[in-house]
């Protein structure tokens, strides 16, 4: 256990100059003489390449030695190169497997892990209440993940009631950790009032440290206030770079944010073409604004030929994921034949659900 700790020195540099080479070295032998840490810790190095090329199939080995001996920090870990097929075939039935022994060890991350499997259907089967029990019990062993996403329980009702206070509460101690989630959350408080006094000024502060931290949600909210000017003088162009540094990390709600500004020139010339393209992955990754604005570029021939049966199809998704636009203007498909047959009777009950929704268009 020495060998492990005094690696531990040179990785955080307690006590002693940072050096990750000589982390590695005292982990390898920590790892070689059996300490279970020691191996966990080794495939980390392997994992990051901190101290030795980066190797996933030796980060996964080194996990897998730590976790069938029982190290509950190396059975979450091994539970990721499953979920993440880091090292490894991904297998999320595994992932949840070894994450569940984690958590019934105690791991707080293993604990926030199993939460996630459970909230999002990895491995397992969808069950908000059990997500929210795991993540109750790893914000509760100071995991700064786990605090962020029990917070976003509270904010949205996910496996509780929604509760404003207690939802700030656990954004805040999760961004006072240094969670740029956490970050981004707590800002989200800020701009919509939830658990606090609305304070535009600290939401954007927040969504910038959570930005700089490369946090993609943070960057397209960051673009947000900017283009509208909400804790900050307005600025396009810069609502427009944000935007697209969240784009180009796979947001979805970026990308569509970008096609708005390529459609009506927000910050960047205007291009129908480019608008089209990121309404498109937008839509694709499910998101369903992004869905609705593809529609609207197929039934207008905006970047693209016009297609009425094809807008009907992405309003109809968009619609069905509960966006009142979407279902507005599936009822305007049904109404006028619009890419379907015309039915005034699914006109109205998609018409209904919109105004249910909050469209104001009726």
């Amino acid at each position: 256990m020495a060998q492990n700790n005094l690696g531990d020195c040179y990785r955080f540099g307690e006590g002693v100059d940072k050096n990750e080479t000589k982390a590695f070295d005292w982990y390898l032998k920590s790892a070689i003489a059996g300490c279970v840490q020691g191996q966990c810790n080794l495939g980390d190095c392997y994992r990051l390449g901190k101290g030795i090329n980066k190797d996933e199939t030796k980060a996964f080995e080194f996990y897998l030695k730590s976790a069938v001996a029982g190290c509950a920090e190396g059975q979450s870990n091994l539970g990721d190169c499953y979920q993440y097929g880091k090292g490894i075939d991904k297998d999320e039935v595994k992932a949840f497997e070894w994450y569940l022994k984690s958590a019934v060890a105690g791991c707080a991350q293993g604990q926030c892990n199993l939460g996630d499997c459970y909230a999002k259907a990895i491995g397992t089967d969808k069950n908000e209440t059990k997500a929210f029990d795991w993540y109750l019990k790893s914000a509760i062993a100071g995991c700064v993940q786990g605090q962020c996403n029990l917070g976003y329980c509270y904010t949205n009702s996910i496996g509780t009631y929604k509760n404003g206070t207690k939802a700030f509460e656990w954004c805040l101690k999760s961004a006072a950790a240094g969670c740029v989630q956490g970050q981004c959350n707590l800002g989200h408080c800020y701009a919509k009032a939830i658990g606090t006094d609305k304070n535009e000024m600290k939401a954007f502060e927040l969504y910038l440290k959570a930005a700089e931290g490369e946090n993609k949600m943070a960057q397209n909210n960051l673009g947000d206030c900017y283009r509208l000017g909400k804790g900050i003088d307005k600025n396009e162009i810069k609502a427009f770079e944000w935007y697209l540094k969240a784009a180009e990390g796979e947001n979805e709600m970026a990308q569509n944010n970008l096609g708005d500004c390529y459609r009506l020139g927000i910050g960047i010339n205007k291009d129908e073409t480019k608008a089209f393209e990121f309404y498109l992955k937008s839509a694709v990754a499910g998101y369903a604004q992004g869905q609705c604005n593809l529609g609207c570029c197929y039934q207008c021939g905006i970047g693209t030929d016009k297609d009425e049966v094809k807008a009907f199809e992405w309003y109809l998704k968009s619609a069905v994921a509960g966006y009142a636009q979407g279902q507005h203007n599936v009822g305007y498909c049904y109404q006028y034949g619009k890419g379907i047959n015309k039915d005034e009777t699914k006109a109205f009950e998609w018409y209904l659900k919109a105004a249910e929704s909050g469209n104001k268009m009726m």
